[in-house]
């Protein structure tokens, strides 16, 4: 036993399930299928999963087995550790090479872990006896994630309409995706730094802002923690009304969504823009709708915003990159893993440097949109290393793309796409 295994396995006498999980991460492709079962079977039964105990003993008995082993890898897959899945289904696809459940269940563990080059590569290896549905698919769908674009449009000619009426959508959204590249191409350089080109390419969404620390350092443009304050708020707002004005878009109402943070700055963008706020209704055409934050707002609201009323437009402050919400905003404020709204329960500083946890704002909606539309929105010029993101730039982009904004569906955001950043795990 290694010294990472022994470590992991002391975590495992610990019950500390969240540092097993860590630990195996970095690990989990190279130690062997009959460890990383035991390890699992030990951690399934304590957070009381039976099926992935019942997986890992069938693996831990047999770890040839391919039965066994796709069983195992399902499971993880099913209970959010994909990255456990991948060893564990290339094993079972090297057992049974022709087994096309095995094959799609490793590219879906691939798709989950964002590894879309793996992907790809994994099926053009078997091209030649690729169905189109799903497999040639999943193929285009990853290659385009990988940034591969000359390989999904190729692959994408070759697509038949599908005989199941379920993966009509699925067609529909590489169309939209190769659609866009090849407009995108045309005003961005779609590289492996090009986060508003390549945002633009996967979602159909503006991201208005790109974060100014940490770009050559892993961020490429994304937050990890922030703690948005009202100057952010309102330079979204400002990049939302250059956007809309670059690409001839001029809503006549603002509609406020239910939850509070939606509110107050759905509020202050009615006042900015000189609009009247109107409660949201998804057949009102026209309209700004104004979130926060997508993942607060609830169910129906969510359901009711995937299809868009003729010229309404979806505006979201802070998007979260990791866990995107259910539909994607036509036009993003932020990219973030966690963030804290201004008026949130939020971290500041005590005596002696202490860190202390400061109050949520309680004050009534309309005080605090006041606050937000009297900020500074001057942007903040972080560490020097972002590319350039001004207002001139932002508006020829959006110029140059206005013919393919605001069409298809707002599909979630199923991966970041090429351009990477670094996450908490």
């Amino acid at each position: 036993m290694g010294p990472e295994l022994a470590q992991i396995w002391e975590l495992v006498e610990a019950g500390d399930v969240q540092g097993v999980l860590r630990g195996l991460r970095p690990i989990a492709d190279t130690i062997g299928i009959e460890d990383l079962a035991r390890v699992m079977g030990r951690v399934a039964g304590v957070v009381g999963f039976t099926d992935l105990v019942d997986a890992s003993a069938a693996v831990a008995a047999d770890p040839a087995n391919p039965i066994g082993l796709y069983d195992f890898g399902y499971g993880c897959v099913e209970h959010g550790v994909a990255y456990l899945a991948v060893p564990a289904l290339s094993a079972a696809l090297r057992a049974a090479p022709e087994s096309r459940r095995v094959l799609t269940e490793l590219v879906a563990a691939l798709e989950s872990e964002y590894r879309h080059q793996e992907a790809v590569t994994l099926l053009a290896e078997r091209e030649p006896t690729l169905r189109d549905w799903p497999e040639r698919y999943l193929l285009v769908f990853n290659a385009i994630m990988a940034g591969r674009l000359d390989v999904a449009a190729r692959h994408f000619e070759r697509l038949t309409e599908p005989e199941d009426r379920q993966w009509a959508p699925a067609r529909e959204r590489v169309r939209h995706m190769l659609d866009r590249a090849a407009l995108a191409r045309t005003v961005r350089p779609l590289d492996g730094e090009d986060l508003r080109g390549w945002h633009f390419v996967v979602g159909g969404g503006v991201l208005a802002t790109l974060s100014p620390y940490g770009f050559q350092h892993g961020m490429t443009g994304r937050y990890a923690y922030l703690q948005d304050d009202y100057g952010h708020c309102l330079r979204g707002l400002h990049r939302l009304r250059l956007i809309l004005r670059a690409a001839g878009r001029r809503p006549a109402t603002v509609s406020l969504l239910p939850d509070r943070s939606s509110q107050i700055l759905g509020r202050a963008a009615a006042e900015l823009f000189g609009l009247p706020a109107v409660p949201f209704d998804p057949s009102l055409q026209d309209t700004v709708v104004v979130a926060y934050d997508l993942s607060d707002v609830d169910q129906q609201s969510a359901a009711a915003l995937r299809e868009r009323a003729p010229g309404q437009v979806l505006f979201e402050q802070a998007t979260c990159w990791t866990q995107p919400p259910a539909v994607t905003a036509d036009v993003s404020g932020l990219l973030s893993q966690f963030v804290v709204p201004p008026w949130g329960e939020r971290l500041g500083g005590g005596p002696d440097n202490e860190v202390s946890q400061e109050p949520a704002d309680d004050r009534p909606v309309e005080t605090l949109a006041a606050q937000v539309l009297g900020a500074d929105p001057k942007p903040d010029t972080g560490d020097g290393e972002t590319p350039e993101d001004s207002d001139e730039s932002l508006s020829a982009f959006v110029a140059g793309l206005r013919d393919l904004w605001l069409t298809g569906p707002r599909d979630r955001m199923r991966s970041p796409g090429p351009v990477r950043s670094s996450r908490f795990a």
